[in-house]
């Protein structure tokens, strides 16, 4: 699914094969980055559908 997911570690003038282990927590830490940027855009989107939920309630109370 990602590109990286199959790619070895590749030094300066040699390519080593990465360890399981060492392959695992990279796609650990990857998985983590999108959960938190998507936990943040999420934050986003709420915060606006709050947003136009509360206009639109102000619109539909009678005037003062």
């Amino acid at each position: 699914m990602f590109p990286f997911f199959t790619k070895s570690y590749c030094g300066w003038d040699f390519c080593q094969p990465e360890s399981r282990k060492a392959h695992q927590e990279n796609k650990l830490k990857f998985l983590k980055w999108i959960r938190d940027d998507l936990e943040t855009r999420l934050a986003g989107l709420n915060a606006a559908i709050q947003t136009i939920e509360r206009q639109i309630n102000q619109d539909q109370d009678p005037a003062s």
